[in-house]
């Protein structure tokens, strides 16, 4: 890969200009969850065992290029002081004075975090200027937030182009873990994209049917696919505007040679709540007043016996309506199985996106996959093939 990470660069007593996503949840004046703010805790870390100076840039809420004193980053300083064991400064503004000041006035083993960079419009305008005033700021540039990494913002995308630029450990784990699973992957290739529908998943699926051997689709989407086979779906989600596209793609993965894999069983109830009454049929017999809600036994043993004969294991989105019990069983079953292969070592499990990472944490299996991405949207456009500005800046 081109670009360089925190190894490459001698970083001894140079002010390093940090990206970072710690756009957390808060609540009450707290942040409630953490997580993203202890996944950068390694690059900071690094930057400051190297004799680095580490400048923190990020982003909070959507202030939309104004000052808005509730997106102030000033509420996470306590829960970053706590994850990184060290002091941290605040600057009032990301550029200019109070910024050049509070980098002035850094000392040894101590992190700086800028103001809001949202607080400008030249952030989300890519502008080069306010990029140039960030960049005078530092000696070196460090994204770590790939998951801003689908936004050519100035501190994203301009800035790297300014300054001597790697990528952070996050950064660098992600984008090794995303080759792995679709740049460079050992074959055969599965991939599960599940979800609600096919319109949101166009992109993915088309770039998908290309660059997998088996295709796993499930959730409402499956419906959408089963109705353009002129399966009657009852009452369930389902696009029936989209049927002629779920054809098109069945007809390229079948040109391409990828499996495409849909449910054979399915678990219809007539009430969507925890508990309803419901009952598995062949997925071409839903009856006319019940919805599809799950993938039943049998397509759970086939998922199992794809996931058996593949190497490398991409997904994204669950196989049914998994915040409801019992219709997560299939989820919660196939991410069972493919943890086992993964901690056997035979099997290299890539997943990410919100109700992914929500469903597999539910199903107790994160913990047993190769690699969980913390992007959302940069993780589905990676996965759609697209270039991500923030990595093509890095790569010069």
């Amino acid at each position: 890969m081109a670009w360089k990470t925190l190894d490459d660069i001698d970083l001894n007593g140079q002010v390093v200009l940090t990206r970072v996503d710690i756009n957390v949840p808060v609540e009450g004046g707290r942040v409630t969850d953490a997580t993203r703010i202890e996944k950068i805790v390694p690059t900071v870390k690094d930057i400051l065992a190297k004799g680095g100076k580490p400048v923190l840039l990020a982003h909070f809420g959507r202030p939309k290029g104004s000052i808005v004193p509730e997106m102030s980053l000033k509420i996470v300083l306590p829960a970053l002081e706590k994850a990184l064991g060290v002091k941290v400064s605040f600057a009032t503004d990301c550029i200019g004075g109070p910024a050049k000041e509070a980098v002035a006035a850094m000392g040894a083993d101590e992190v700086l975090l800028l103001e809001n960079t949202r607080f400008h419009p030249g952030e989300e305008g890519n502008d080069g200027q306010f990029a140039a005033s960030l960049a005078a700021l530092g000696q070196v540039y460090c994204n770590d937030a790939f998951s801003a990494a689908h936004r050519a913002h100035a501190s994203t995308e301009a800035l790297a182009r300014l300054l001597p630029s790697c990528a952070g450990r996050l950064m660098e784990a992600e984008l090794k873990a995303l080759d792995a699973a679709l740049g460079t992957p050992e074959r055969p290739v599965a991939a599960v994209v599940g979800g609600a529908k096919v319109s949101t998943k166009l992109d993915l699926l088309s770039n998908l049917v290309r660059k997998v051997e088996y295709l796993i689709i499930g959730g409402g989407m499956a419906n959408t696919f089963l109705a353009a086979q002129g399966i009657d779906v009852g009452k369930s989600l389902a696009e029936h505007e989209m049927t002629g596209t779920a054809k098109d793609i069945l007809a390229r993965a079948d040109e391409a040679g990828c499996e495409i894999i849909l449910p054979a069983d399915v678990v219809v109830a007539r009430e969507f709540k925890a508990g309803a009454a419901n009952e598995t049929v062949p997925a071409d017999s839903c009856p006319a007043d019940a919805m599809i809600l799950d993938a039943g036994p049998q397509t759970v043993e086939r998922i199992a016996a794809v996931f058996e004969k593949s190497k490398t294991l991409i997904w994204n989105g669950p196989l049914g309506a998994f915040e409801i019990a019992p219709f997560d069983a299939a989820t919660n079953a196939a991410a069972a199985k493919a943890a086992e292969l993964s901690r056997a070592g035979s099997l290299v499990s890539v997943a990410g996106g919100g109700d992914t990472v929500a469903a597999l944490n539910k199903a107790g299996a994160s913990g047993d996959f190769t690699y969980i991405s913390t992007a959302g949207g940069a993780f589905l456009e990676w996965m759609e093939g697209k270039t991500l500005p923030g990595v093509a800046a890095l790569e010069g």
